[in-house]
Formats: C-alpha cells, sequence, structure tokens
C-alpha cells in the first residue's frame, strides 16, 4: 500500500467495534498517525499489531504536517487514527487530509463506528435530516448560536464534556426548553448510559450523579414541539 494515506475509524469504546478492515489496515502500514500514543497502544496490543506511532494533535498538527507528507510521498503508506471514533470528526486531521489531497496522496477512508451516529440511531428521533454542530464554543458566539439552533427545524446532535454537561443543560432550558433530549454518556463503554427528557428533568437528574467521559447529545427538531 505505498504512497497513501488511510482514515481508520477505530472503537469509542469497546475495542470489539472495530472492522475486520481496519485491523488490516493497521497491521500493512508503515506507520500511524495518532493523537496520543498511549491511547492507541491499548488498541494496538489488544490486536497484537506493531507499528511505529507518531503523535498528532490540535497544536501539533501544522507543525508536523509537512514531514508527514513528505514521508508519504516517499512512498510509506500512513495510517490516521483517533482516540476514538472517526479521524477529523470533532477531532485532529482535517489539515493533514487536505494537504495530502493537495499534493496528490491517495486518501482512502476505512469507515466504522462514528459516536455522533451511534447515538443518533438509538435517539428514536427523526433520523431523515439533521445537523451535527460538535463542540459548541465555549464563551465568544455561544448565546448566538443557541438562540440560532432554537430555530432549527432538523434533529441536532452536539458533544459535550462531562465539565459542561450541566452548563449545557442550563443553557437548554433557556433556549430550548421545550425540546426533547437524548442524552448519551460512555457509548459502548461498561457506564453506558442513556437518558431522555426535557432540559430541566434532565438538568435535575444530572445534579444527583456522578458524570464521568464524554457526552453525546441529540435534541429533537423544532417541529416536534409539543
Amino acid at each position: 500500500m505505498p504512497g497513501s494515506l488511510y482514515i481508520v475509524s477505530t472503537p469509542i469504546g469497546n475495542l470489539k467495534d472495530i472492522t475486520l478492515r481496519a485491523i488490516e489496515t493497521l497491521k500493512e502500514v508503515n506507520f500511524i498517525i495518532c493523537e496520543d500514543t498511549r491511547v492507541t497502544s491499548i488498541l494496538l496490543k489488544h490486536y497484537d499489531i506493531h507499528k511505529e506511532l507518531i503523535s498528532m494533535n490540535a497544536q501539533s498538527e501544522s507543525r508536523k504536517i509537512p514531514h508527514l507528507i513528505q514521508r508519504i510521498n516517499k512512498e510509506e503508506s500512513c495510517a490516521l487514527v483517533s482516540d476514538a471514533g472517526t479521524p477529523s470528526i470533532s477531532d485532529p486531521g482535517l489539515r493533514l487530509i487536505s494537504e495530502a489531497i493537495k499534493t496528490n496522496i491517495k486518501v482512502v477512508p476505512v469507515p466504522g463506528v462514528s459516536a455522533l451516529v451511534t447515538a443518533l440511531s438509538i435517539s428514536g428521533l427523526p433520523t431523515d435530516v439533521f445537523v451535527f454542530e460538535g463542540f459548541l464554543p465555549n464563551k465568544k458566539g455561544r448565546s448566538t448560536k443557541l438562540k440560532n439552533l432554537a430555530e432549527e427545524e432538523r434533529t441536532i446532535i452536539l458533544y459535550e464534556s462531562t465539565y459542561r454537561i450541566e452548563k449545557l443543560l442550563k443553557e437548554l432550558s433557556e433556549f430550548m426548553p421545550e425540546r426533547f433530549l437524548v442524552i448519551c454518556r460512555e457509548l459502548t463503554k461498561k457506564f453506558e448510559e442513556v437518558r431522555r427528557g426535557y432540559p430541566k428533568e434532565l438538568l435535575d437528574s444530572f445534579k444527583d450523579s456522578v458524570n464521568k467521559g464524554e457526552f453525546v447529545v441529540v435534541i429533537a427538531p423544532s417541529r416536534l414541539r409539543e
């Protein structure tokens, strides 16, 4: 597999949620680019894969891309993975992929699990059309974004961290009090949890529990308001 960049999806929790093709690709490439070598090493060890790992995160992406492109152009095959899920979807990788395309490097998808699709598939909310917003801005523009989303006619999918889930639910109680929510935590992991309800009642339930891990929040479209 000379001179190609493989975009490989990895499990979001359960290590068995990986395709046979992904395992095969990781075994055959010359090296693997990942967010955190410690995280990716766990997956590789599980499947007895021994490859050179190169870390690349949002802070180091611009600095490392020229060298990585150079290596691939020298007919080395490479796999790009994230800590969990599909690379470049709210994770580093977009710049590398764009640069590879510009330099005529073949970019090959090796599809698999994605947290947003996993959550949407079990939400029970409309899936014919939806909008994925990823993580909302921490501060600047956050209120404006929420005001705009309050009128969104499609199902909305957001990502949120442990540290801001209560803040988000407070904001949704203000901007979208009548919109039904499905909140997924630790998908495919041991403590997987799915909660359903309206912002205020979910906020009250989260105040009384210890929440760890990242969340996927699925918001019903405005047309489903009661």
